[in-house]
């Protein structure tokens, strides 16, 4: 319940937004909202905002070793070879207090002021800082619903808190709109500063990060190309960057051979590349933790479950938590899960093979991973296991596997009480149902679950499933169709031993 000092300050922040233009935009067609974001005031101190890219490296150490980039600079790696990370000037977003900051992303949620309705636009100082509103590209993506799986966490699970995010809730149908929003937005910035330094944009892909880049570079008139595994992907995703007017190369290998491919060209060529070495996007990606934390009053969880392949995600969660907790907005920090397939489970291995975290990155090696449901997944060396690993150390984080059997029968299961959930899903929920198990995960825990792709993109999976063509799986909760002939005594008969009637 919101106290009477909060509501008050919602109540000032609403009437802040009004004095700086930032009502809702009438329904007229037309209507103009990048001509009023234009005219609206920013935040007094938004002049003292700013972010840069820095090694990673120091991010992990807490140490400056004097090494950054401007955002507008093309740069993927730091001078050692390691990754970038975005960095905030925590000092400055400082000057406004929790309860300001609290009030005044509540209070842009679900408007139609540019760029503020999206979600993440609406956390624009800690994003992009200083990029201007005239260059967004955006599809007001983001604000995605967290749900009360009250049914599926009571039945299965005897749990009393169980929710799901559902990030896949999106334009392009997977959690990649948030970060590819950002990255296609600075990318178009960069391409007005500097004439003719970025000709496209590309990626390398298990499915939907091209569909997410393809339909931001063709809605801000940007070439994209995508580099995709051949015959690894869905349908429905292979044809989202056909459809977008994308370059689609389907090359003979895996993801792996495809980011090795994709990294020659962009170094070689005034391609940018797109894929989360890039930490643009995943500037984006943390805003959808930010937003369970809005969606819970700003009450923190206990326990958030994420699909993990290339990692990026991982960290992105642990980036939007951390940031809210560096700024006072919330006062401690959920434990993460790591949910890999096993078939695609380079992380996992290392953390068993440690028992734990501790020594976790001496036991890890890559590996070359096999094929799984959860395709978007199926990363056998991945980018951000740097990002990762700090991120779980940091919250006391767990890393857990999926069968294949397991993951398609928690998501069918799942299924049976109102989702439609992605295999990568299918592998959250069946790392959620062994951490219940082993009562690691209590009943009255609050527990997240994200899912990070909408089912509909993946509906030859659930075909095979619920026809039980599937090789060497039983598929328990298979509910294939009963045929029958047209006449009434044969459909009433099979009614009759459906409900037992």
């Amino acid at each position: 319940m919101k106290t009477l000092s909060q509501t008050s300050l919602q109540s000032s922040a609403r009437q802040a937004m009004r004095s700086r233009g930032m009502m809702r935009v009438c329904a007229k067609a037309t209507a103009d909202i990048r001509s009023s974001a234009a005219l609206r005031v920013p935040l007094d101190k938004a002049h003292t905002f700013n972010a840069k890219f820095v090694p990673f490296k120091d991010v992990q150490s807490h140490t400056a070793s004097g090494e950054t980039y401007s955002l507008d600079e093309v740069v993927y790696r730091s001078k050692d070879g390691g990754l970038l990370d975005v960095q905030h000037d925590i000092k400055a977003l400082s000057a406004y207090g929790p309860d300001y900051w609290r009030a005044l992303f509540d209070a842009r949620v679900g408007t139609t002021s540019w760029p503020f309705g999206s979600g993440v636009w609406s956390k624009k100082e800690w994003v992009l800082p200083g990029i201007s509103d005239d260059d967004i590209v955006s599809m007001f993506e983001g604000n995605s619903n967290l749900f009360w799986a009250e049914r599926f966490g009571r039945e299965a699970l005897g749990m009393s808190d169980l929710w799901v995010k559902q990030c896949g809730n999106s334009h392009t149908g997977s959690f990649k709109d948030l970060g590819m929003t950002v990255l296609v937005s600075q990318v178009n910035r960069i391409r007005k500063l500097k004439p003719g330094s970025i000709t496209a944009v590309g990626c390398a892909s298990t499915g939907d990060t091209s569909a997410a880049l393809s339909a931001y570079c063709a809605a801000a008139d940007i070439p994209s190309i995508v580099f995709l595994p051949a015959d690894k992907i869905s349908l429905a995703q292979l044809v989202q960057p056909i459809a977008n007017g994308a370059l689609v190369l389907s090359i003979d290998t895996d993801f792996d051979g495809c980011m090795r491919l994709i990294k020659q060209v962009t170094a070689e060529t005034p391609i940018y590349l797109a894929n989360s070495m890039n930490s643009l996007r995943l500037e984006g990606q943390k805003t959808a933790a930010i937003e369970i934390l809005q969606q819970f009053d700003w009450q923190v969880p206990d326990w958030v479950i994420i699909p993990g392949g290339n990692l990026g995600n991982v960290y992105a969660f642990y980036k939007g938590f951390k940031m809210c907790k560096e700024l006072g907005l919330v006062d401690k920090m959920p434990r993460l899960v790591c949910a890999q397939a096993q078939n695609a489970n380079p992380l996992y291995a290392a953390f068993h093979k440690a028992q734990g975290l501790e020594g976790i990155k001496e036991g890890y090696a890559p590996m070359k991973a096999k094929t799984t449901f959860a395709s978007a997944i199926q990363i056998g060396d991945p980018v951000s296991i740097d990002r990762a690993i700090m991120a779980l150390k940091d919250c006391n984080g767990i890393v857990e596997e999926a069968s294949e059997e397991e993951l398609m029968d928690a998501a069918a299961r799942a299924d049976r009480t109102g989702m439609f959930n992605c295999p990568h899903t299918g592998v959250a929920l069946a790392a959620l149902t062994k951490l219940r198990e082993r009562n690691v995960i209590g009943p009255k825990d609050r527990t997240v679950v994200v899912s990070t792709a909408h089912g509909l993109k993946f509906t030859q999976s659930k075909v095979a499933y619920h026809s039980k063509q599937v090789p060497n799986m039983s598929c328990s909760f298979a509910n294939p169709p009963v045929q029958v002939r047209e006449d009434l005594g044969a459909v009433m008969d099979a009614i009759k031993t459906k409900f037992s009637l």
